[in-house]
């Protein structure tokens, strides 16, 4: 019989867009951690990379080659993104699709993974494959992580395991 560990993280004000502090080496825990709720997914995009390619007919843009992507405080770098978006007067981005060593930071929260998709319609971010969140001293690896922009919740799935800090009780 295949066991299957989950983590719910419950954020609380200015932290974390991407990455919360918790590990759960076993079955389900509730832990109170920082609010992604508060990142302005309305807020503009910016980007940087080596290659840009519009594909009009098909509502994309391939960015390739040292991706740099920042939206308000959250930043994604990766070596390849695709950018949906529809095109009814003005641009409006649909997913960001990203891939190859995929690391996304917002202040001292770090989240690594293969592969990362941000939905901006749904305002949430899934990371797949070796995916890790690190804050402080908390880590956190699994093989998925969903984070609701709009409730603050995030969520791992697979076999997660962790570190957790302890603070010093003096």
């Amino acid at each position: 019989m295949t066991r299957r560990a989950s983590i719910i993280l419950r954020t609380r004000p200015l932290a974390g867009a991407l990455l919360t502090a918790a590990a759960v080496l076993i079955g389900w825990q509730q832990l109170s951690a920082q609010p992604i709720a508060g990142h302005n997914s309305d807020a503009p995009v910016d980007y940087a990379a080596d290659r840009i390619e519009l594909q009009g007919r098909q509502d994309r843009v391939v960015l390739s080659g040292n991706v740099d992507i920042r939206q308000d405080k959250l930043r994604l770098r990766a070596d390849r993104t695709n950018v949906s978006f529809t095109n009814a007067g003005s641009l409006k981005i649909q997913q960001i699709t990203a891939t190859g060593g995929v690391l996304v930071t917002r202040g001292d929260e770090v989240a690594h993974g293969d592969i990362a998709i941000y939905d901006f319609d749904r305002r949430i971010i899934t990371m797949v494959g070796n995916a890790s969140l690190k804050r402080g001293g908390d880590t956190l690896y699994g093989k998925r992580f969903v984070i609701d922009l709009n409730s603050g919740v995030s969520s791992a799935d697979g076999r997660v395991s962790g570190t957790f800090s302890v603070p010093d009780r003096n």
